[in-house]
């Protein structure tokens, strides 16, 4: 295992902000797996596929912050 591994494990345990945001953004990443498991998207899919992205990816940047102040 990594150091950064070790850290995001040390983090997951003992950081809630981190556990908060890092299980929202497992929840989001279920979400759209269903969503791109569908054989035809309607335009609200795609429309809830891309909001879906952009808060994941606000929850990956808010997951790196916490990953910078603890390095």
């Amino acid at each position: 295992m990594t150091r950064e591994e070790e850290l995001i494990e040390r983090l997951k345990r003992e950081d809630e902000e981190f556990i908060k945001i890092k299980k929202a953004h497992t929840e989001l990443a279920g979400q759209l797996d269903e969503l791109e498991k569908k054989p035809f998207l309607t335009p609200q899919d795609e429309m809830e596929i891309k909001i879906i992205k952009k808060k994941k990816l606000a929850y990956k940047d808010e997951m790196e912050k916490i990953l910078r102040k603890h390095r």
